[in-house]
């Protein structure tokens, strides 16, 4: 199997932008609307949504909706306000040692994976990062040196909240430090359980544990997989072998240091890596964050791409990966 990854960049003009949409689009349409357009909330709902929880980002969620077409879905779904339930896998770790590093294994269907990495200034702040849902990302850093970074909380219950991946992109367009984005993510509600781990450049840290039925936990977990504190046990935690990758980084992190390159590699290789693609569940990427060099290096077996969110260079990687 085979994937084309893409680094390209978008102003505030949003014209690059724009041609991923009317490439994206159909399929991210039929998956909207796949229990019916009215199961969805309204236009004038998404837009109160998004006034409460994230009026910084309403003038570019118009813009978006504008380049978009006009269209009322296309505005709808570009708020990610109760979009439908959606889950992933994914491990995340905080490197203990002297420089601010963290490091993530994105685990997903390639078959509903956008494979873009998008470096763009919409407002105030240079953002990169893995873009999701054409609004939201999965993970990425801004020129302030924030990084963030998601996995799926292992929960089902779905809740009237946002898409988390608009909720990442707001935080790194709003946000310099891990104390801002802590605030940010504890109130803003979102619509299924979700870990988001946050690194700054000083080396402060959270991981904040999001669900739709429950108050947010902030923590200093350096770890996150798929459970959250207190998880009932369900076939997810079996599936995704949760337990065993956090038990896995949780013994890397205490029991001895190393260096950056050991600990990423270790990303590399199960129970981290996976070859899952028939379950959906194979690992697509890994990513290390340098919150003081502003860098995001994608990793590969063999591969290395880093991409700086200051000097941005577009470009692509073809990447092959085997099954298991």
């Amino acid at each position: 199997m085979n994937i084309t990854f893409t680094a390209m960049a978008d102003d505030a003009s949003g014209h690059a932008w724009q041609g991923v949409f009317g490439r994206l689009w159909p399929a991210y349409r039929q998956w909207y609307v796949r229990d019916g357009s009215l199961a969805r909330p309204s236009f004038l709902a998404c837009r109160r949504a998004l006034e409460l929880h994230m009026p910084e980002f309403v003038p570019r969620w118009a813009k978006l909706a504008e380049l978009a077409g006009g269209g009322d879905l296309a505005a709808r779904f570009l708020s990610l306000w109760c979009p439908p339930a959606y889950d992933s896998a994914c491990s995340q770790a905080i490197w203990p040692g002297h420089e601010p590093l963290l490091v993530r294994n994105y685990d997903y269907s390639s078959k509903l994976f956008d494979a873009l990495i998008l470096h763009t200034q919409w407002g105030t702040r240079r953002v990169l990062g893995t873009s999701d849902c054409l609004v939201g990302l999965v993970d990425g850093i801004n020129e302030d040196g924030l990084a963030l970074s998601l996995t799926f909380g292992g929960r089902r219950e779905v809740g009237v909240g946002f898409g988390v991946p608009i909720v990442l992109r707001y935080v790194l367009e709003t946000c310099s430090t891990v104390a801002e984005a802590a605030v940010a993510l504890a109130r803003i509600p979102t619509h299924m359980a979700y870990n988001v781990t946050a690194l700054d450049a000083s080396g402060a840290r959270v991981t904040v544990h999001l669900s739709p039925d429950r108050p947010a936990q902030v923590t200093t977990a350096a770890v996150a997989t798929n459970h959250q504190p207190g998880f009932e046990v369900s076939g997810h935690v079996y599936q995704t072998a949760t337990i065993e990758r956090e038990h896995y980084l949780l013994r890397r992190l205490t029991l001895h240091q190393e260096p950056q390159d050991k600990f990423i590699a270790a990303f590399l290789r199960p129970p981290l890596f996976s070859l899952a693609h028939e379950r959906s569940r194979a690992t697509l990427y890994t990513a290390a964050f340098r919150p003081r060099q502003k860098t995001l290096t994608y990793l590969w077996p063999n591969i290395q791409w880093t991409l700086d969110v200051n000097h941005f260079e577009p470009g692509s990687r073809h990447i092959y990966y085997p099954t298991d």
